[in-house]
């Protein structure tokens, strides 16, 4: 088991946790959950080893193996695939005294190692790196990719799968499901579900939660509390212990009033489809998660634009895509007044090229995009918090804007999002990634779009900003269109789905839960598909591993051309790349946008489409050379 006695822990002089205990026993999947900066992270940091701790200690079982998932990763020539089998050291170990023995001829170390090895299956590790990947999103064709070949967000899911391929008795992950879309968060409950060791894991996704917990350690006013059941169940029990106190009650009988009138309102307009069903009962929760959130600090709306078209905005066979590569086509959809979509599909399908393509940021190559007059777009991204203005304060962000309001409106308004005070007229440079993203939502809804287009607007997000938006998108009567893999949200805030996949935009009849049988069936017929090519992989594992090296030279001295012309091809794709994300950098700067820098701005926009085109070109040659790199070494391979 793993025991927290009596610990306290100090960072930067404030105390994070004062005589906190608790017990974590053998096999509990446990969700770590408090305020930003209560000291989850830290905590994790304390088990490894990596922070001392003031006073107490944690005890855990001698041999103990512990699993962690790294949040940053060095950038690296090794593929996606020798990446996540570098998590099994012990494989990697053998791996090394193996080839140790045998350059000294040493037939009895062989013969031991060859032994342990058949031990850990070693025969079976690449399919399981594989397995790891597919279920994480990676396509085959991108697990031959080198990491340094990868963004951010995909690097954090190469961590992932690193830590899941390492044997262990304890597994830590610190937000599994950011950068994760919704596919990827399936596949991810159902292999913790059926991890046999304890798991420790701090997120801020509801309904991750409470599919994969069976406790739930809460961090409360610096000391540790450790309650039985999921999330919802925490809720609950804490809803029990807050309604307890007198000072809150009124409070907290205001926001279910609040709540009871959305409901009633919901049901009278609410059809018999099955996701407005879904939607209605899973509001009718809201009545109960509330007051475990009475003390939030955070509360606003988004209000809307007084004027509105009808419909929003419309297209017509459409197609979008870079170079020759269409990425939609046949795109036929309409956005009117009232609409709340939401889009599922998984990474790469198109999700945030239709985002850009509805806001008019990426032009049609085919058919018509007509937007009504008095459209008002209210778009958030990621990548908008790297173009706010780190040196601006919260006020002046929402200043530029609208000149002519007041600071004491603009104070009002900022405050519902956690910005109270003078934390509104300082400097942002300071600000964490959440606190970035909260001032980013903030920015959208100033400026009164009765048009929301919101990419993952959830990522960075604690649970308290996460409920608060929640309620403000429920209150919000212009149309959106969301991607999300936060499905609490999902089911809370939108009416019907679109799944983005294979080049297409389709509606999907069903609600979240129709979504998750669908990707399981899909599934379900890969896995038969892999599982036959893996047993004819293992019946050629059987030759004789002189004679496969033997093969393999020479395989490797014929496909040299293709893979030089490869590693070229990568070095131009990264400066390309590189160059795309300056450019798209100098385009958030606002004041571009002023007159006399508009041959500037047309310039930059003009490069930013050659880079793009380049790009895409550049991915294609890639995609080619690869296809025959591939075909060439499984020929060779099967000869």
């Amino acid at each position: 088991m793993l025991t927290f006695n009596d610990i306290s822990l100090q960072r930067g002089g404030q105390w994070l946790l004062e005589s906190g205990s608790a017990v974590i026993q053998p096999g509990q999947r446990v969700a770590v959950v408090g305020a930003n900066g209560a000291g989850k992270s830290s905590l994790f940091q304390v088990v490894l080893g990596h922070l001392p701790l003031d006073k107490g200690e944690v005890s855990l079982p001698g041999g103990c193996r512990i699993a962690h998932m790294a949040q940053e990763v060095a950038a690296s020539d090794r593929s996606a695939r020798d990446f996540v089998l570098d998590g099994h050291h012990v494989l990697r170990r053998l791996e090394a005294e193996l080839a140790a023995a045998e350059a000294r001829s040493d037939d009895h170390a062989v013969a031991r190692v060859h032994g342990e090895l058949e031990t850990l299956q070693a025969w079976d590790a690449a399919r399981r790196a594989e397995s790891l990947l597919r279920g994480l999103g990676f396509s085959d064709e991108q697990m031959s990719r080198p990491v340094q070949a990868f963004s951010g967000g995909w690097r954090i899911r190469l961590n992932l799968a690193q830590a899941l391929m390492m044997p262990s008795d304890l597994l830590l992950l610190d937000e599994p499901t950011n950068h994760l879309d919704l596919d990827a968060c399936f596949w991810l409950e159902g292999w913790l579900r059926s991890y046999p060791g304890t798991l420790l894991f701090i997120s801020h996704d509801r309904d991750f939660m409470d599919r994969v917990a069976t406790h739930v350690l809460h961090f409360d006013q610096r000391r540790l509390d450790l309650y039985t059941g999921n999330y919802s169940s925490f809720e609950r029990q804490r809803r029990e212990r807050m309604a307890q106190q007198q000072a809150q009650y009124e409070q907290q009988q205001e926001r279910i009033a609040e709540i009871q009138r959305f409901v009633a309102r919901f049901k009278a307009k609410a059809t018999k489809a099955r996701q407005a069903q879904s939607r209605l009962k899973a509001l009718a929760r809201m009545e109960e998660i509330a007051p475990a959130h009475i003390d939030s600090p955070f509360r606003f709306r988004f209000p809307v634009s007084p004027k509105i078209s009808n419909p929003l905005l419309s297209i017509r066979d459409g197609e979008v895509g870079y170079g020759e590569t269409a990425i939609l086509q046949h795109l036929k959809l309409t956005l009117l007044p009232g609409s709340r979509i939401g889009l599922l599909g998984p990474n790469g399908a198109g999700k945030s090229t239709l985002i850009d393509v509805l806001r008019g940021a990426l032009p049609l190559r085919h058919g018509q995009r007509v937007a009504g007059e008095h459209l008002s777009c209210g778009h958030f991204a990621q990548h908008q918090l790297e173009a706010l203005d780190l040196d601006a304060s919260p006020v002046l962000h929402l200043q530029r804007l609208t000149p002519d309001a007041s600071e004491q409106s603009m104070r009002n308004f900022l405050g519902g999002f956690g910005f109270p005070g003078e934390v509104a007229l300082g400097g942002i440079r300071h600000f964490s990634g959440g606190e970035k993203a909260r001032l980013a939502l903030a920015i959208v809804a100033w400026q009164k779009p009765n048009l929301l287009l919101l990419d993952e607007p959830t990522n960075h997000l604690d649970l308290e900003m996460r409920q608060a938006l929640t309620v403000a998108l429920q209150d919000f009567e212009g149309a959106m269109v969301v991607v999300s893999h936060d499905r609490h949200l999902l089911r809370n805030t939108v009416d019907e789905f679109w799944r983005v996949s294979d080049g297409a935009v389709a509606p999907f009849d069903g609600d979240l839960d129709d979504y998750e049988r669908w990707l399981a069936e899909q599934r379900q017929s890969a896995g038969d598909r892999n599982r036959t090519e893996s047993l004819a992989d293992n019946s050629e594992r059987k030759e004789d591993r002189k004679l496969q090296r033997k093969l393999e030279a020479e395989l490797r001295q014929r496909l040299s051309p293709l893979k030089r012309e490869l590693d070229q091809l990568e070095n131009t794709l990264e400066g390309l790349q590189s160059r795309l994300a300056d450019i798209e950098e100098a385009l958030g700067d606002s004041g571009l946008y002023e007159v006399e820098q508009k041959s500037r701005l047309q310039a930059l926009l003009q490069e930013q489409t050659d880079c793009r085109r380049a790009v895409a070109e550049a991915e294609q040659r890639w995609l080619e050379v690869g296809e025959r790199y591939e075909q060439m070494q499984a020929e060779g391979l099967s000869a």
